[in-house]
């Protein structure tokens, strides 16, 4: 098969120019889950452009090769997006599938969000053994008296300390089966996932509570997939734009503007979730939260989808107005 030809950004990076029967390099972490996220791309795009034919490229990122590493020692955020972002620029690849959760709020101007398709269902997942008797959860309180929790989120960790001050919560790294294994051996009572990853690796079965925005707010972009792709690359933007959903851009749009102008990174715990309403409105809800869940500051706004970049920026400016939340991330710098 013929590749696509190339030309030359202004950065000095290649770009395609697609012609029939030509391929787009989709680039992608090698994690079980992140594949399945590629492949479903890969359909969906093949079946919206039958001309167009998807070559997945395999990319490790530092969050891949680190595995065991606290992800505050080894950076945070950015860790499971970078080397992608680099082989774009490169034009090793000529897009990029990232889990929008983990690409930071900032990126390079060189590259943009081509497409956020269709979200995901939002909400964490409680998980409890395999061997653990079946009981019928409806609130993260219903979890057993000090618990030991596994999560890697300070996001989390923050919460269900607020939730349940006796609860203990340890480091949990690895992928979805890893940590899953790690629990059923007994080196958790429970753990927190997102509900969504587990959706798309067909293990749904194994949740026990899918924990309400109420209860446990969500991480920025969590559940959605964010499709990136080089900024002068036209051609690759047109055909990957099919798979963007308008209501879940603009609330993810909305949730990644908070964090930016809150100046926060997935190290800190900060939550941002926002909802397309039936009337066409965007609900916005935002919490900071000192790291061991002492203290914790919600605030909400809604506005018109239309303006969902500045109704995440007006909500950041109202909350970092109120000394609490202020004070909360100063501590964190």
């Amino acid at each position: 098969m013929k590749r696509a030809k190339r030309k030359t950004c202004a950065s000095g990076a290649r770009y395609s120019v697609l012609k029939n029967n030509q391929s787009i390099r989709l680039g992608t972490r090698g994690s079980r889950l992140a594949l399945a996220q590629a492949e479903w791309v890969k359909r969906s795009l093949e079946s919206a452009h039958a001309e167009v034919s998807i070559e997945i490229v395999v990319i490790k990122t530092t969050g891949d090769v680190l595995k065991s590493a606290p992800l505050s020692v080894i950076g945070g955020q950015g860790v499971f997006t970078k080397e992608l972002e680099d082989a774009l620029l490169d034009a090793r690849v000529d897009l990029a599938v990232h889990s929008l959760k983990d690409l930071p709020s900032n990126t390079p101007d060189a590259l943009t969000l081509a497409a956020i398709p269709a979200r995901e269902d939002p909400r964490d997942a409680l998980i409890m053994p395999a061997h653990a008797d079946s009981i019928n959860f409806t609130s993260i309180k219903d979890l057993p008296v000090a618990a030991l929790v596994g999560t890697s989120s300070p996001r989390r960790l923050a919460q269900l300390k607020h939730l349940r001050p006796d609860l203990r919560v340890a480091e949990l790294r690895g992928n979805v089966e890893t940590r899953l294994r790690k629990l059923d051996a007994g080196d958790y009572d429970a753990i927190i996932l997102a509900t969504a990853g587990l959706n798309r690796l067909d293990m749904a079965v194994r949740i026990s509570l899918a924990v309400s925005p109420e209860e446990m707010l969500p991480a920025v972009g969590q559940a959605a997939l964010g499709l990136q792709t080089r900024a002068a690359d036209g051609e690759t933007q047109r055909i990957v734009h099919a798979l963007d959903h308008a209501p879940t851009r603009a609330a993810c749009l909305a949730e990644r503007s908070l964090l930016r102008h809150l100046g926060g990174g997935c190290q800190y715990p900060i939550a941002g979730f926002a909802q397309v309403h039936e009337r066409g409105f965007l609900r916005l809800r935002g919490l900071i939260a000192e790291p061991n869940g002492d203290r914790v500051v919600r605030d909400e706004l809604t506005g018109e989808l239309d303006d969902a970049e500045p109704l995440g920026e007006q909500l950041a400016r109202r909350m970092l107005a109120g000394d609490d939340a202020a004070n909360l991330l100063a501590a964190h710098q």
